[in-house]
């Protein structure tokens, strides 16, 4: 199963990152979506597990949820927009770590691109930074990888400073 994920796209959806998402299986979106029209264009190409981040409006929050556990293959995934650091997360996410064990936490909102082993809780952390181009961040950055049975297999982060245009 090949994932792109992608986090803090704040409404805008390029030429670029409609390529990589015809090249995987599922995309996974780690909140601040900021607009209806690009999850409805995601979808239209794949199956997308997204949650709301704090920037998303009624519409969007009435459609996805604060935070998501799932399945990939034989892997658990707990996709949340606002979990803190590794290792200190804020309550809530340290709350849904023990009701779902998740192996992959996918997360949002700081626009830093973070993959961290985090050993104390079991989990793999991964923070794609921000795909979009409203915000503090210098690159823009989201991340490709295979799920295998219970593997991640070539995890790879995806640079998009330069972009031809924006797609409604």
């Amino acid at each position: 199963m090949k994932i792109l994920i992608l986090s803090d796209t704040h409404g805008h959806l390029d030429d670029r990152i409609i390529h990589y998402s015809n090249k995987v299986d599922e995309i996974w979106h780690a909140g601040d979506i900021g607009s209806l029209e690009l999850i409805e264009l995601l979808k239209k190409k794949k199956k997308v597990n997204a949650v709301y981040g704090n920037i998303d409006g009624i519409k969007i929050r009435s459609l996805f949820n604060e935070y998501l556990s799932f399945f990939c293959e034989k892997i658990s995934i707990l996709l949340i927009h606002i979990a803190g650091k590794p290792l200190f997360y804020n309550k809530k996410t340290n709350e849904l770590i023990k009701k779902y064990n998740p192996k992959i936490l996918v997360c949002g909102h700081s626009h830093i691109l973070k993959i961290i082993n985090d050993k104390k809780n079991n989990l793999l952390h991964i923070n794609p930074g921000a795909a979009g181009i409203f915000g503090f961040h210098k690159k823009r950055t989201m991340i490709k990888l295979e799920i295998i049975n219970e593997d991640v297999k070539r995890l790879e982060v995806i640079e998009l400073n330069e972009y031809k245009k924006k797609l409604p």
